[in-house]
């Protein structure tokens, strides 16, 4: 992933040299299991640990010979071993290093990205509690529909990212799983337990069975995980685009001091951070999609997964890393204007409040038709020729039959739609 959408933990994890030091604890870590059960001479094993270390360029030029890059590896890495870098690899193969690297890094970037949603639920609960009154219109279909507060979207948004870290926990312990199992993982040359070894001081579960490989329905509930996390995130920075709207301008991302949003037109204040939210996101989902492809290989193993899991797997962890943290600092950084949103509920006089007259009048025995004609006759009416939906409700015949003046202006008020917003809050785990 380009720097631009890096940041320096997560990239550091899927460095070259990261890798190979993990290769390298591996392959030791296996001696070390081997010496114990008595198969390789110990002080070998000691003499492993201690001079066991390779430099990443030569490991590089070794490749360009052999064109297989463990080799590369097990070549470099025995020159500064000696004689006992004949143990080094006995009994592995090179997805034995492979695929328990890649779920060590799995694991780890995990860990990363579950602290990341953590603090960016803190953020969100935090303006949620700041607006947990400020009142807002709901909308369907992009049409005003009834009354929400500005809080209560910010709670939703909150309850989503708890899901997105359930999921990322869950999907954890299926992708913390490494083999070392030999070449089509009968463990024919190697004791399981050199396995289980290796494994538990990687933190990782010893795959129960595997072939030559980890089965890649893992990898791609891995992927389609942060597929979800993405496409929740796309969702967030798209409604945060929607209300920053010159029409609309309910919230906007912050604008910094000398900023600029156009080259062409100097009054422009664009939502960049939202849609460049939206464009990763986009990534992150054809990568699933190519994870999905790779589940399907050949027997006990091919390779046509390995090419794409170098780009996907670096690429979309890096990449959500980064999205987390900048839709944190959006969310911590957004202009909220209450005034535009009392603005904004206005615009239709209070046609919000048409369900509460419906449900009010067949409280008070009348058809349901008859009340929904009725309701919708005062509202037309609110929408053609103005006025208030109140007034027109009044002068509506079937309706003050049924509802003196003061319980219209009861079934207008906005405040009954704010009843049970404690209680959603409470149900969605925020407190204050």
């Amino acid at each position: 992933m380009i720097d631009r959408y890096s940041l320096p933990e997560m990239r550091s994890l899927w460095t070259e040299q990261r890798k190979l030091e993990i290769w390298l604890e591996i392959e030791t870590l296996a001696c070390e299991a081997m010496a114990d059960l008595g198969e390789i001479p110990k002080e070998d094993a000691v003499t492993i640990r201690s001079k066991a270390t390779f430099n990443i360029e030569k490991v590089r030029e070794i490749e360009k010979r052999t064109n297989h890059d463990v080799i590369a590896f097990l070549e470099e890495v025995a020159t500064h071993v000696g004689p006992a870098a004949r143990w080094v690899h006995q009994g592995l193969t090179s997805s034995d290093l492979l695929d328990t690297t890649l779920a060590v890094q799995m694991n780890s970037a995990c860990e990363i990205l579950e602290k990341d949603l953590l603090s960016l639920r803190e953020a969100i609960a935090k303006r949620a509690i700041e607006h947990k009154f400020t009142p807002m219109i709901g909308r369907s279909h992009g049409i005003h529909a009834e009354p929400i507060t500005f809080g209560l979207k910010m709670a939703l948004m909150y309850d989503e990212f708890g899901r997105a870290i359930d999921r990322l926990r869950e999907m954890r312990e299926r992708v913390r799983v490494g083999k070392i199992s030999g070449a089509v993982g009968t463990h024919a040359h190697l004791d399981p337990r050199v396995e289980k070894h290796v494994c538990e001081k990687l933190g990782l579960k010893a795959s129960p069975l595997s072939t030559q490989i980890i089965q890649r329905d893992r990898h791609a509930e891995f992927m389609t995980v942060l597929a979800l996390i993405a496409s929740s995130i796309d969702r967030w920075a798209t409604e945060f685009r929607h209300l920053q709207r010159t029409e609309v301008l309910e919230v906007e991302e912050y604008f910094a001091a000398g900023q600029k949003g156009s080259s062409a037109m100097p009054h422009k204040r664009n939502p960049i951070t939202g849609e460049r939210l939206s464009g990763l996101a986009r990534v992150i989902r054809g990568n699933a999609m190519t994870a999905l492809e790779n589940v399907a290989l050949w027997h006990e193993r091919d390779i046509s997964h390995s090419s794409a899991e170098r780009i996907i797997l670096p690429d979309s962890c890096t990449l959500m890393d980064y999205m987390l943290v900048l839709l944190r600092k959006l969310v911590d950084g957004l202009q909220v204007y209450p005034e535009n949103m009392q603005r904004n509920m206005d615009i239709t006089r209070g046609l919000y409040a048409s369900q509460s007259a419906l449900l009010m009048l067949t409280a008070r025995g009348l058809e349901r038709k008859d009340a929904y004609e009725a309701v919708q006759r005062a509202a037309m009416k609110t929408w053609k020729e103005g006025g208030n939906f109140a007034d027109n409700l009044a002068q509506e015949p079937t309706v003050s039959q049924h509802l003196g003046p003061d319980e219209i202006a009861h079934a207008c008020a906005p405040e009954r739609h704010f009843r049970f917003v404690e209680d959603k809050f409470r149900a969605v785990g925020i407190e204050g």
